[in-house]
């Protein structure tokens, strides 16, 4: 479908007065709608300040992006990449490309120089665009290597440029190309060809085996997908939406634009360590992130009530129970507190809650949607009973983010991944397999075509490799199901679950779960160094490095019996035998992690054969 003539239509309530238009006219709507009010918050690359940016001045900056494109030579559906962390600059050349009809592909920041030449030579990428001098020098590196590859624009001007590199560009040089918008005419006339059938992204899923595929996202999709979320998530023009996870990851992109659709200001964080000092600097009231943002919050906040005096715990625990009845118990299932427990509520909550919320910068919270792995039933229930709204979902890249997730004003389930938004199809194949089908859901993998035709059925439905089941509407997952283990016993482990458990043990930074054809399930664990040596000073027990800590019988056997508490409610052939602490993280520079911090279980298990052996032994 072409895009006729109809440029945006504003959406009345009761859908929060979201703007729906094609992303390539997104911001320049917004401008006309909101002016002078603040679009962007963000800091220069090295600077401690928080700016801020209008939308018309972000409209009149994605304008001079899609002229210097067009100056440079860019035609429509065209790929170019972007090699960066988060910046205000990521979204100016996102947005200018979607002017001009110019398809953009995402790469994560950490991407090794193999990842990006893979990329730039399968996409045929003629455009790099860079963030800091780390990035500016892998792609460097790999100019040699990809013969499209003609001009490297940089966003941070601090880099050093090679003096081997004539062509690379400082961002603020490529915008003087188009400063005085001197191809406006022509980028209008390209605003009136865009299509929802064009090709707005292709991000290259970093996967966990084998290697990345191009899942194409075209602008249909997500139109489809703001329409959607739109009416069951309530983010709105007076939010301030904080970014957690890389905009190279869809879950985050796909809710900054949805956020951007309604009006709500996006506040840049450039580096996730710095998230939790970015939220208090600047009390944003929503954010995207995975569990292990709120195991660590959890981890965290009931480690500094455990260092509390008896009144001040005695006092949160009481409040927590509170929040937890008034939250869980009857908020979840749709019910009505009574009127002296939402009194008690209204107390603890100003007193004592609140003060958890101030803490963490979010004395304004309102929704904090969560997907990407499991989620540990008792984080969830803890999120929820100190008063933040955590919405769980679950998607994929090739669905562009959402399938499901919890709805407003409807119950929810502690434990599942909530209700399928609008437009999807969920069916379950064999061995439970969880089959889409809908207008968010990918036409298939960049220059794939046998790929496509595994992965979509004879009806059209994309196969997942999720396991899970529906119940009262909502979908509960299982397991990937190539991630099953069987052991030698014949019983089947889910590794996912098991580690979810363990993970929200304080002194638990990683862990991995070994069981595949094993006689009983075993562990890789690597400790939160910081805690454990503390604890090691307490209790009297000598080390000098992390090795004489991991090798230590009396730190073994307390991470042992913590591990036990933790997996009581799993049955005998589920639970954790032995483990094997490890001195050193799983990382994407050994290849054990993807970039979007996912186990590659096949490398964990090469590079740790050893060790993992010998926990087999008898």
């Amino acid at each position: 479908m072409t895009y006729l003539g109809y440029l945006c239509m504003i959406q009345k309530p009761h859908y929060i007065m979201q703007t729906r238009c094609h992303l390539s006219v997104l911001i320049q709507e917004q401008a006309k709608k909101y002016g002078s009010r603040a679009a962007l918050t963000f800091r220069n690359f090295g600077s401690l300040k928080w700016k801020t940016v209008s939308w018309k001045q972000f409209s009149l900056r994605v304008k001079q992006v899609s002229n210097a494109m067009l100056n440079l030579g860019m035609k429509p559906q065209e790929n170019i990449a972007v090699f960066s962390q988060n910046c205000v600059q990521y979204l100016y050349t996102d947005f200018g490309a979607y002017g001009v009809r110019v398809t953009t592909i995402p790469i994560y920041a950490t991407s090794s120089e193999q990842q990006i030449q893979f990329v730039v030579n399968d996409a045929q990428v003629r455009f790099l665009f860079v963030g800091e001098q780390e990035q500016y020098d892998k792609a460097h590196r790999v100019i040699p290597l990809c013969p499209t590859l003609e001009r490297i624009i940089i966003f941070d001007h601090s880099v050093r440029i090679s003096t081997h590199d004539p062509n690379a560009l400082y961002f603020e040089d490529f915008i003087a190309l188009g400063e005085n918008l001197p191809r406006q005419t022509e980028v209008e006339a390209l605003y009136k060809q865009a299509s929802d059938d064009d090709l707005c992204n292709i991000l290259y899923t970093s996967g966990t085996t084998g290697e990345s595929k191009g899942v194409m996202l075209s602008y249909g999709q997500y139109a489809a997908a703001f329409v959607a979320n739109g009416k069951c998530v309530p983010v709105g023009e007076n939010d301030r939406v904080i970014s957690f996870l890389p905009f190279t990851h869809i879950f985050e992109r796909g809710w900054a634009y949805l956020a951007l659709t309604e009006g709500a200001q996006l506040i840049i964080n450039t580096y996730p360590r710095e998230i939790q000092q970015s939220m208090r600097e600047t009390h944003p009231t929503c954010m995207s992130a995975v569990p292990r943002f709120w195991e660590k919050v959890y981890i965290a906040v009931k480690d500094r009530i455990d260092h509390s005096g008896s009144m001040e715990q005695r006092l949160f625990y009481h409040a927590l129970s509170i929040g937890h009845k008034y939250n869980i118990d009857y908020l979840s299932h749709g019910r009505r507190p009574p009127l002296a427990l939402s009194l008690r509520y209204s107390l603890y909550n100003k007193s004592v809650l609140s003060l958890v919320r101030k803490q963490l910068g979010l004395e304004h919270a309102n929704i904090f949607p969560t997907a990407g792995a499991t989620v540990s039933p008792e984080v969830e229930e803890f999120v929820h009973s100190i008063g933040i709204h955590m919405i769980v979902g679950y998607g994929l890249t090739e669905s562009l983010a959402t399938v499901t997730c919890d709805h407003k004003d409807e119950p929810y389930t502690i434990g599942s991944v909530g209700r399928p938004i609008e437009g999807i199809e969920i069916k379950i194949g064999e061995n439970e397999e969880i089959l889409l089908k809908g207008p968010t859901i990918t036409k298939g993998y960049y220059k794939r075509d046998e790929l496509n035709k595994q992965v979509f059925d004879a009806d059209g439905f994309f196969h997942t490799g999720d396991a899970g089941y529906m119940k009262g509407g909502e979908l509960f997952l299982k397991e990937r199901i190539k991630d099953l283990f069987k052991t030698s016993n014949g019983k089947y482990i889910a590794p996912q679950m098991v580690e979810s458990l363990l993970l929200v043990d304080k002194y638990i930074d990683q862990v991995a779960v070994i069981a595949d054809q094993r006689k009983f399930v075993s562990a890789l664990v690597v400790p939160d160094f910081r805690l454990l040596e503390e604890y090691a000073r307490d209790h009297h027990v000598d080390f000098n490095t992390r090795e004489d800590l991991c090798a230590n019988k009396q730190i073994q056997e307390m991470m042992m019996d913590r591990i036990n508490t933790l997996q009581q409610r799993l049955a005998k052939y589920e639970q954790v035998k032995r483990i094997t602490l490890l001195a050193h993280h799983f990382s994407m520079e050994s290849g054990e992690l993807t970039n979007t911090l996912k186990l590659r279980r096949a490398v964990v298990y090469k590079n740790f054969k050893d060790v993992i052996d010998k926990m087999y032994e008898e």
